[in-house]
């Protein structure tokens, strides 16, 4: 079950409106998705109610998760598909339980330098995730809000690149966000005649996301020429060729292992054998200065 988190500390920064457009994405798509929430706010629950409002057509149900970051531990049954909005501010064991289930980290950055640099640190304490180390957990950027007119994207991809996270596309500022999200609706929900100009900027995020949302089975992934891991099983019969072997080869004997002799006193000098009284107390631990012979 594919797992997108939407993180930045930062608030303001286009958190909850990236993970509901995601949300509405997967629904349209014909996904089972959830859309959960980490905010103690729960904006996106209470879009959600906004959305149950509209008349919107079948299979683009959304179910919303209210998460308790300290908590969860597990992510809901029957769910295909869960986008994660989260707070900020969000950083230390609370970001790691996040990054712990997610298969994917969106980070939405705006163009100042208070954003920059707390998308920054946001990367640092990410980096330092085995998550997001080790690559099972990718990270991707994507500029929020920008003005066109204004050199506000090569402001962004140039931090990106100084931090060497992917930068993958620009949202320009648009009341087409304003409008949907007060309908808890999106851009998806939308005739996309109306909204051809902003749709066609969340290609490149919907391309990055693909081969996480919509896994090939293995077998189309070998037809495509990927290397995939060959998984060894041990024989059903291991237990019959371990006999059949047992009985071909001799038994094997370890070249210390003896009979034990029994333990005995001490003969005494001038007797050809020792008294049983005599062999009882070599036996037993008594001091010898306690042993009286008869």
């Amino acid at each position: 079950m594919p797992v997108v988190a939407v993180i930045n500390r930062k608030g303001g920064s286009g958190k909850s409106t990236l993970a509901t457009h995601l949300a509405a994405y997967c629904a349209s798509a014909g996904l089972n998705v959830t859309l959960g929430d980490v905010d103690r706010q729960q904006s996106t629950l209470a879009w959600l109610r906004q959305r149950r409002l509209q008349p919107l057509g079948p299979g683009q149900e959304i179910t919303g998760w209210s998460v308790d970051p300290k908590a969860f531990v597990r992510r809901p049954a029957g769910a295909d598909h869960v986008i994660l909005d989260t707070p900020g501010g969000l950083h230390g064991f609370e970001l790691a339980r996040v990054v712990m289930y997610a298969d994917a980290i969106l980070m939405p950055v705006c163009n100042s330098i208070f954003d920059r640099q707390s998308a920054a640190d946001c990367l640092a304490e990410l980096r330092t995730m085995p998550r997001v180390a080790s690559g099972r957990c990718k990270v991707a950027t994507i500029g929020m809000r920008l003005d066109a007119r204004t050199k506000s994207a090569e402001v962004l991809e140039a931090w990106a690149a100084v931090h060497q996270v992917p930068f993958i596309a620009v949202l320009r500022e648009s009341q087409a966000y304003v409008r949907c999200i007060e309908k808890g609706l999106t851009l998806f929900d939308l005739p996309a005649a109306k909204v051809q100009t902003d749709l066609s900027q969340w290609k490149p995020i919907l391309q990055w996301l693909r081969p996480i949302l919509e896994p090939l089975p293995a077998s189309d992934e070998q037809g495509a020429g990927r290397a995939q891991p060959v998984l060894t099983r041990r024989p059903a019969a291991r237990v019959d060729f371990d006999d059949e072997r047992a009985r071909q080869e001799p038994p094997r004997t370890a070249p210390d292992a003896r009979p034990l002799r029994p333990l005995a006193a001490p003969r005494a000098p001038g007797n050809a054998s020792p008294s049983p009284m005599s062999r009882l107390l070599g036996a037993l631990p008594i001091p010898r200065f306690l042993q009286r012979t008869p």
